[in-house]
């Protein structure tokens, strides 16, 4: 009898994936909001950009990280419950288009990040937990090892893209940290490095650095990611390196970039948005499309890398994964 093949239900068809070269590459969509006067004005688009791949800036070659992992470690596997056949496409002009304010308010984060030092690196891992501990992202990768998965990115701005991370479950590193049973959220913290960051100084009403977090649940649900690499080979500075987390149920800006800390608490913590933005921008940020953004729709997207929109799903299609949660 023939094998029958079950999809599981975030399963996206070849066709929908975001060609590769798009995923970095696009258009400027924030100019310095107002932040130079006595406060934050506009923060319409926080997490992510628009455009399409004919507003790519002329791609040179993407800034990787200072090695913090082998060579032999990528590519790593891919988890065949990720859609394994899926078609990937070029790296260079996704290398090219990113959001990470610490180092510009623009677009074209790989111009600014050559002084950006992601090796030697730490995590400190703090609060309520019985194994604190402060590790560097390799010792992490090399006990847990590292697969690959290919998920799909909804930003709060109404566009999303498919992307193939490559990292461990982070449900992995909090059993190592063996969190206390008072515990219920955790943390996290982006590094702040002024002078290898020099968007933080031009954007001095921000309350750097950059922080997120989110219930122990979320943090313990199998999708949850500790990403590590991208398209095959280990993160580009402007995404994040040396590693980060990747939550593809919730509006992009909630997955935080080049983490520093982690801390288990026992109270909802807030986050950076949240403080500036708590209508528009609140703690949970869960994809849903029958809840507008206070200033547009947010019941169907743009597929990076073309002009056609989509309908956006629940969970950004994860409902089967995190519903009950909810």
């Amino acid at each position: 009898m023939a094998n029958i093949i079950i999809r599981p239900p975030h399963y996206i068809p070849d066709r929908l994936i975001t060609p590769e070269h798009a995923f970095f590459n696009r258009r400027k969509f924030l100019r310095q909001m107002g932040i130079a006067g006595a406060g934050v004005v506009s923060l319409s688009t926080i997490g992510c950009g628009q455009g399409t791949a004919a507003d790519a800036a002329p791609a040179k070659a993407p800034k990787t990280p200072a090695s913090v992992t082998s060579s032999k470690t990528y590519p790593a596997p891919r988890n065949p419950d990720f859609n394994p056949d899926w078609v990937l496409t070029e790296e260079k002009t996704a290398s090219t288009y990113n959001n990470f304010y610490e180092f510009t308010l623009q677009k074209d984060v790989y111009k600014h990040v050559d002084r950006f030092e992601t090796s030697p690196w730490s995590i400190e891992i703090t609060g309520l937990c019985d194994n604190p501990m402060t590790v560097d992202p390799m010792e992490l990768i090399n006990e847990f090892g590292m697969e690959e998965r290919v998920y799909r990115f909804r930003c709060v701005e109404a566009w999303a893209m498919v992307v193939p991370w490559s990292g461990f479950q982070l449900s992995k590193l909090i059993a190592k940290a063996k969190p206390k049973p008072e515990a219920k959220f955790i943390q996290m913290w982006t590094a702040e490095k002024p002078k290898e960051m020099p968007g933080i100084a031009k954007a001095p009403n921000y309350p750097w650095p950059y922080f997120e977090g989110l219930r122990m649940d979320e943090a313990m649900n199998p999708l949850t990611l500790m990403a590590a690499g991208v398209y095959g080979k280990e993160l580009p500075k402007q995404n994040g390196a040396p590693i980060r987390l990747v939550v593809p149920w919730k509006y992009g800006y909630k997955s935080i970039k080049s983490i520093v800390k982690i801390e288990f608490q026992k109270t909802q913590p807030k986050t950076f948005w949240e403080t500036l933005q708590p209508d528009e921008y609140p703690f949970e940020s869960n994809v849903e499309p029958k809840v507008p953004h206070p200033r547009w729709s947010q019941a169907t997207h743009r597929m990076i890398g073309s002009d056609r929109r989509e309908r956006t799903l629940p969970y950004n299609g994860y409902g089967d994964y995190v519903a009950q949660m909810y």
